[in-house]
């Protein structure tokens, strides 16, 4: 593998996207302001119990306001592209119907600001931010849900398209869906598996079916959707163990990747839901197969799982591994799955194109007396994550952007503020930003 502290800008393509990734109800705040709807998220943060820190969405980073100084950041960082979320209760707020023009004009100031700052715009339609309205009438557990996604891309690629070139449909659909109606950790709160693989259908068809509206409004756009993906690997060398890893992966992430790339749901994991299985009508498989200009990969940490007939489903349970290096998330530090899971996705679906759209991890960040944010750990995950991604590309995988998640410690979700994933520390009680080591290496390395 390449030494990662001698990694260089230089040893990757002259033309490879370097950004930094954010999400709408994470960082901009402003959550009564200018006329937003409440969101899935607004609602769940109220309700006691449900935020680890008590906290909610309703200032975040503040970046309905201050995101000039953001932007100046990221600018100043050497990136390219920058991968932001439209709020779709700011646009929408009570889903469908009139549109609140207060919202889309400041993401109208948004683009603008990136472009005029040099940063390439990657809009991600929805990351997890439902109007409060459609989850009331069903959430993405009704095929309704669908219509109103559709008739909200219309309104924002009409009014953005001209400028904004690439779009992702969809933010990770096991979170949005199974986190969120099955495991019952994200909002909605809910705890019903067949309402999270009816969820995952309808946001599988919402991202099919929005492919071709988007194109008609952004002449010459690319198009994609972003999934949550992991290797897998069996917690001993039992045949069982084994086993249980294709089953694990069926649910993981071939229930994603293979009705995206025209094979419908794998049988065999169907046969495992038996009655909790979808309701999929006709033409469905085929909207959702709509071909895409790119796959959005979010990699984080590997799965090690074993056989356990009790472990739901698919009959499996994680197991830790020992003696390996943890973020604070408790998540496995694995540079080395990250060559794994790509050139699996390679050999198993050949995309055209990959966009490691995040990659980041959460320590436990401390601003020290100096005034500095010395993240050690954080800045060696970078570099070693750097050195696999291009381990990668030298194998062939074509990978053309990487997207560091985050530009800033923001509201992670369920854990409220008690993890940072920034390059960035902000200091919540003054909405100063101050970069960490991470991030100073990160500029210096893009700009040098």
């Amino acid at each position: 593998m390449t030494d990662s502290a001698a990694l260089r800008r230089s040893d990757f393509p002259a033309d490879f996207r370097w950004g930094v990734s954010t999400s709408s109800f994470q960082i901009e705040g402003a959550g009564r302001e200018d006329g937003r709807g409440e969101s899935i998220w607004d609602r769940f943060c109220s309700e006691p119990g449900r935020i680890r820190d008590g906290s909610n969405g309703l200032v975040a980073c503040d970046h309905y306001h201050l995101w000039p100084q953001d932007l100046d950041m990221a600018k100043a960082l050497g990136v390219n592209a920058y991968r932001f979320s439209i709020a779709w209760p700011r646009v929408l707020p009570t889903g469908r119907g009139p549109v609140n023009e207060a919202g889309l004009a400041f993401y109208d100031r948004l683009v603008d600001g990136m472009l005029e700052r040099g940063l390439d715009p990657w809009a991600t339609l929805y990351h997890w931010d439902l109007p409060q309205a459609l989850q009331d009438r069903g959430g993405w557990t009704s095929r309704d849900t669908v219509a109103a996604f559709l008739e909200y891309t219309d309104v924002v690629t009409r009014r953005l398209g001209d400028r904004v070139k690439h779009w992702i449909t969809h933010n990770e659909p096991w979170c949005s869906c199974m986190m969120s109606y099955w495991e019952g950790v994200h909002a909605p709160g809910g705890r019903s598996l067949p309402n999270a693989l009816q969820a995952c259908h309808h946001v599988l068809l919402s991202h099919g079916q929005a492919i071709p509206l988007i194109r008609r409004n952004s002449a010459g756009a690319d198009v994609g959707i972003t999934l949550s993906l992991h290797p897998i690997a069996p917690a001993s060398s039992r045949d069982e163990d084994a086993a249980a890893v294709r089953r694990h992966d069926g649910l993981r992430n071939r229930w994603f990747l293979d009705p995206l790339f025209g094979r419908g749901y794998p049988q065999d994991t169907l046969a495992l839901l038996g009655a909790a299985a979808p309701r999929v009508e006709p033409g469905d498989l085929e909207a959702i197969a709509t071909a895409t200009d790119f796959l959005g990969v979010n990699y984080y940490f590997p799965e090690v799982v074993r056989d356990d007939p009790a472990g739901g489903p698919m009959g499996t349970a994680l197991v830790e591994r020992e003696g390996v290096e943890r973020t604070a998330f408790g998540w496995e530090v694995s540079p080395q799955g990250l060559v794994e899971l790509l050139t699996r996705i390679q050999r198993d679906y050949a995309p055209a194109v990959i966009q490691l759209t995040e990659n980041g991890s959460t320590f436990e960040d401390v601003l020290t007396a100096d005034g500095r944010v010395h993240d050690a750990q954080r800045l060696s995950y970078l570099q070693r994550h750097l050195a696999a991604l291009k381990q990668a590309i030298d194998a062939g995988v074509p990978v053309k952007g990487y997207f560091a998640w985050s530009l800033l410690d923001n509201f992670e979700w369920a854990e409220g503020y008690l993890r940072r994933f920034g390059l960035a520390y902000v200091d919540y009680a003054t909405q100063r930003r101050i970069l960490k080591d991470s991030g100073l290496w990160y500029g210096r390395f893009l700009n040098e």
